[in-house]
C-alpha cells in the first residue's frame, strides 16, 4: 500500500527534512527516514545547529573535548563541527544522490548569516565550506538579498551547487533566476560541466501568512478575514509560474540543451504556525512537478500519517492565486512592504541564531577546557 510520502514523491516532489543532528546520524534515524519516510535530502541553517549542538547531546562531547584541547574558538569549532555533520549526511545519502543522477540526495550549510550584506565574504566562506566538505552532494546556501545574488552568479560559475534560502518575493525570484542563469553562463565560459552544478531557490511559505495574517487581523474587515491564510499558497503557486515561463526562455533552454540542469523551487517553512489550519497545508496544496519540498520532522510524520495529496495542485490554480493578490491589494494590504519585512526578520533571526550558536559553543568548549 503505498504512503502519503511516497505518493508525493510520485507526483514529482523530492521531500527532504529541515532538521540536522548527529544524534539523527549516528542513530542511524536519518537512514531510517530514507527508507520509511521517502526522504531523499536534509537542509541545514543556524537554528537547527544551535538547537542540535545546545541539546547537550553527547555525540558532540568528544569532538568539543578535542578542540577545546587545541584551543580552538567558537567560530572554529562551529566549522569543525558542521562540517563534519554535513559530510556524515552526505554520505548517508549518498546512494540517492547516486540513484538521481545527482538530483537528490543532497545536504545543505548555510554560510555566516553575518556575511548576509557582505558579497566577497560570502564568495569565500562557499568556497572555502565547499572544498571543506568535498561531496559532490551538497549545497550551500545563500541568502537570497542583494548582495546574495552576485555570489550566488560566482559560486555557481565556480562549479559550486547552490541553495538560495530567503525568498519571499516573486521580483526577488527573478533576479535569482537571472543570478543562477548568469552564473551557468560564467561556468560554461570557465570549463564547468553544467551538468554537475546543481541549485534550488528557496521560497518561503508560512512566514508569508504569518505577517499578512497579522495586517488583515489589523485591517479588521469581514473581507479581510476572508483572505487569511491564503497569501503563503497562492504567492508559492506564482513563483512557480514565474520558474515555468523563465525556464521557458531562449537563454534558459539554451543552457539546459548544453547539459545545465534547471533551478528547481524548494517550498521552505512549511511547518503550519496556526493550530486552526490543516497541519499539512504546505504539503499538499503545493503539489508540483520538479519541486522540493523541506519539511520540519512534525510535518513530515503529519503527512505520512494523514496527507491526501490528489495530484498537481499548483499549474491549474494561477487565476486564483492572482485573484487573491489583487484581493488583498484591495484591502490595504502592501505586499511589497510585507516581503522587505519578512527578508529583514528572515537574515535577522538566522545571525540572532548564529549568535546563540556561538555562545553555546564557546560555553561548551570553556567547560571541557575545565573538565566540566
Amino acid at each position: 500500500m503505498s504512503t502519503p510520502t511516497a505518493h508525493l514523491v510520485a507526483e514529482g516532489v523530492s521531500i527532504w527534512l529541515d532538521d540536522l543532528s548527529r544524534e539523527r546520524i549516528v542513530s542511524g534515524n536519518l537512514a531510517d527516514l530514507i527508507a520509511t519516510r521517502n526522504v531523499s535530502g536534509v537542509t541545514t541553517n543556524p537554528t537547527i545547529f544551535a538547537g542540535a549542538i545546545g541539546s547537550g547531546s553527547e555525540a558532540y562531547t568528544g569532538q568539543l573535548g578535542v578542540l577545546a584541547g587545541r584551543g580552538a574558538s567558537a567560530d572554529e569549532a562551529i566549522f569543525e563541527i558542521t562540517t563534519d555533520d554535513v559530510r556524515a549526511a552526505a554520505d548517508v545519502f549518498r546512494h540517492v544522490y547516486d540513484e538521481t543522477d545527482g538530483v537528490d540526495g543532497r545536504v545543505s550549510i548555510e554560510v555566516s548569516p553575518d556575511l548576509a550584506h557582505d558579497t566577497d565574504a560570502t564568495i569565500a566562506q562557499a568556497k572555502e565550506l565547499w572544498a571543506k566538505v568535498d561531496r559532490p552532494n551538497i549545497h550551500i546556501k545563500i541568502p537570497a538579498t542583494k548582495a546574495g545574488l552576485a555570489a550566488i552568479t560566482e559560486a555557481i560559475g565556480s562549479g559550486i551547487s547552490v541553495n538560495v534560502t530567503l525568498i519571499f518575493s516573486l521580483e526577488r525570484y527573478a533576479d535569482v533566476i537571472a543570478a543562477y542563469l548568469a552564473g551557468l553562463e560564467q561556468a560554461s565560459q570557465a570549463g564547468h560541466d553544467l551538468s554537475g552544478i546543481h541549485s534550488v531557490a528557496s521560497f518561503f511559505v508560512s512566514r508569508v501568512d504569518t505577517e499578512v495574517d497579522k495586517r488583515l487581523t489589523a485591517i479588521g474587515t469581514e473581507e479581510a478575514a476572508g483572505l487569511k491564510s491564503l497569501a503563503g499558497v497562492a504567492n508559492a503557486r506564482l513563483a512557480y509560474e514565474l520558474f515555468e515561463r523563465e525556464f521557458a526562455t531562449d537563454r534558459a533552454r539554451a543552457l539546459v540543451d548544453a547539459g545545465a540542469n534547471v533551478q528547481r523551487p524548494l517550498w521552505a517553512s512549511t511547518g503550519v504556525k496556526d493550530p486552526a489550519l490543516p497541519d499539512t497545508l504546505y504539503v499538499t496544496e503545493l503539489v508540483a512537478p520538479g519541486t522540493v519540498n523541506t519539511m520540519p520532522e512534525k510535518t513530515l510524520e503529519a503527512t505520512f500519517d494523514h496527507g491526501v495529496i490528489a495530484g498537481d495542485t499548483v499549474t491549474g490554480a494561477y487565476a486564483g492565486a492572482h485573484e487573491v493578490f489583487e484581493r488583498l491589494a484591495g484591502v490595504g494590504v502592501d505586499f511589497a512592504e510585507v516581503t522587505e519585512v519578512l527578508e529583514d526578520e528572515g537574515v535577522q533571526k538566522f545571525i540572532t541564531s548564529w549568535h546563540e550558536l556561538q555562545d553555546t559553543v564557546k560555553a561548551a568548549l570553556e567547560a571541557a577546557q575545565s573538565g566540566a
